[in-house]
């Protein structure tokens, strides 16, 4: 039998099939890839997140999106780069920051708490960093990296809880970080646990059996669905052990290129249901195809559903990506087992 996540309207019928009394207990969290929140250091600004802030304000950029991220219980993004006014970059190739006030963005999106385990966390430094965090606590956001667990109560009481780990810097490190993560998270009361490793290889579709083996350990550990970025193209899901392995989302809301040859993106709406009483669950999953931008010829950072033929090539793409872990993505977005 194929192991099915559909549509969160059809979670309490799907549920009652599976002699889930009422699914009482039920949580859709909408997953979405890399956001940066200003540009690289190399940019010029016209055309740039900065100059589409100043022209635009801070409603703009998830507005395509904001209904189906305020219809949902949860919604968790990548936080690629800093929010900080220093100019003291790490020396590297790409530099990413946005202006402190840039934080007025997420909570007028629906964005309910963030990732921050990723290799451009340390851009600017320690200051850069401790800036960041103070955006954060300053709207009261979650987030999570290395050893700092994010944690969220839903609107009915459902806790979920995440760790978020850079697997670029070694997996012995990270490894750790998810251990120690999960049985903190665990002693917190978390209802859900995931796990979100910044991991791969940019612009390559399909993971690497380092991903592969880091991806299902996690699982072992404890996780509920792990949920990896970094690639920034679009990689296949793995179910393992009944529980899924996602393992690239992509870009999403990315200021830091003005215009990617690879636009093609996702939000991925996962559903959890428990039947209060016997703790029997049942997990669903849709896949939203996206692109970065509302225009193909250049990035204008306003992420928007896919229609057409753009949906039909992510779905398409998707199932390519997915096909060695005998995954399957419906072409409604439902994503099932072969």
């Amino acid at each position: 039998m194929k192991k099915l996540c559909v549509l969160p309207m059809l979670v309490t019928v799907l549920c009652m099939s599976l002699s889930l009394p009422v699914c009482a207990r039920q949580i859709t969290v909408s997953l979405a890839g890399d956001c940066s929140l200003g540009k690289l250091a190399t940019h010029t600004y016209g055309g740039s997140f900065n100059d589409y802030f100043d022209r635009n304000g801070p409603e703009y950029f998830f507005q395509n999106v904001r209904a189906i991220f305020e219809a949902d219980d949860m919604t968790l993004v990548n936080f690629e780069g800093v929010l900080t006014e220093s100019n003291h970059l790490v020396p590297k190739t790409f530099n990413i920051k946005g202006h402190p006030g840039y934080i007025s963005i997420l909570p007028v999106s629906g964005i309910d708490a963030v990732t921050f385990g990723n290799n451009h966390r340390i851009d600017y430094g320690a200051q850069g960093i401790e800036d960041t965090l103070n955006a954060f606590s300053s709207i009261g956001l979650p987030y999570a990296f290395d050893e700092h667990v994010g944690f969220y109560t839903a609107k009915n009481g459902m806790k979920i809880g995440y760790v978020s780990v850079n697997v670029l810097d070694g997996e012995g490190p990270a490894g750790i970080y998810v251990q120690t993560g999960i049985n903190k998270l665990k002693e917190m009361g978390s209802d859900i646990i995931l796990v979100c490793p910044h991991w791969g290889i940019e612009r390559e579709h399909y993971p690497t059996p380092e991903q592969t083996a880091f991806g299902r350990a996690c699982i072992d550990l404890g996780a509920d669905l792990v949920v990896g970025c970094h690639p920034h193209v679009l990689q296949g899901f793995e179910c393992y052990n009944g529980k899924y392995i996602i393992y690239s989302l992509g870009n999403f809301c990315f200021g830091a290129n003005k215009n990617p040859k690879d636009k093609d993106s996702m939000i991925v709406q996962a559903t959890f249901a428990e039947d209060d009483k016997t703790g029997e669950r049942a997990f669903f999953m849709q896949v939203i195809p996206c692109m970065i931008s509302s225009q193909s010829k250049c990035n204008d950072y306003c992420p928007t559903p896919a229609n057409g033929a753009a949906r039909s090539r992510i779905i398409a793409n998707l199932n390519r990506f997915s096909q060695p872990f005998g995954t399957a993505v419906s072409d409604d977005g439902i994503v099932t087992t072969r």
